[in-house]
């Protein structure tokens, strides 16, 4: 065979390639974009749930179980970055998981974001944990801004075997926060944390929103490789807490 018509075979072929590629790219696109988020989705439940295992190995410094077992939900932020000189920030990714039944919904996605004044120096990761205490709390996350210590009230929580120790004032908190930092950080204060759904994940996973995910006392059928936060959670807080 000439060299020219080679060439033109050759052409033929690349072309009737493209075409078919061309043709099959949304589709697989789509395909594509759907698995990475439903694998954020199951990376993001696993790095909450190792960040709670890991909080709650030491009881005598662990969120209370008593609590958790009054809990009506319980939200992970981990890795959370800071940064601050006189003004900080931060931001991170989390996931939520209700008390329903004798267990815990699957994981529903969060982002959270805000503002810190006060003598501040340095950069840090940081785990933060949620426990939302009543039902007004909960419904504060299906809105699509919830402003902490603004629309409920949040107060440190206690740590150790038992939350007997805590005052009234505290329990009386819509919210109890903690905190596990692994960096340099020191501050006086935090203030405005805003928390929004992170529905792109949600939408992935569920096909759902946060707002209807969170409106559903059952919320299960998730895929198994997401359900690693709610699993951490049974291990501590299952058929009414305490200790195992």
């Amino acid at each position: 065979m000439k060299p020219e018509r080679r060439n033109v075979f050759a052409l033929a072929a690349t072309l009737a390639a493209v075409l078919v590629l061309g043709a099959r790219t949304p589709a697989a696109r789509s395909d594509d974009s759907q698995e990475k988020k439903i694998k954020e989705a199951a990376e993001q439940s696993a790095k909450a749930a190792k960040a709670f295992d890991e909080v709650m190995q030491i009881p005598d410094k662990a969120i209370p179980r008593d609590l958790l077992a009054r809990a009506k939900a319980v939200a992970v932020f981990p890795r959370v970055i800071k940064v601050a000189v006189t003004v900080g920030g931060e931001g991170g990714r989390g996931v939520v998981s209700r008390h329903v039944g004798s267990g815990w919904s699957d994981p529903v996605y969060l982002r959270g974001g805000g503002g810190s004044v006060g003598p501040q120096i340095g950069a840090s990761s940081t785990d933060f944990f949620l426990l939302l205490m009543n039902d007004d709390s909960v419904e504060g996350l299906m809105k699509d801004k919830f402003e902490l210590g603004g629309e409920a009230s949040v107060a440190a929580g206690p740590v150790g075997r038992n939350a007997g120790a805590a005052t009234d004032a505290l329990m009386q908190a819509a919210i109890l926060s903690y905190s596990r930092s692994r960096g340099l950080f020191a501050g006086v204060n935090v203030k405005g944390v805003v928390i929004r759904p992170e529905d792109d994940l949600n939408m992935a996973v569920y096909r759902k929103t946060a707002r209807e995910l969170l409106g559903d006392q059952a919320n299960q059928g998730a895929e198994a490789g997401v359900k690693a936060f709610p699993q951490a959670l049974t291990r501590y807080a299952a058929n009414g807490g305490g200790d195992r």
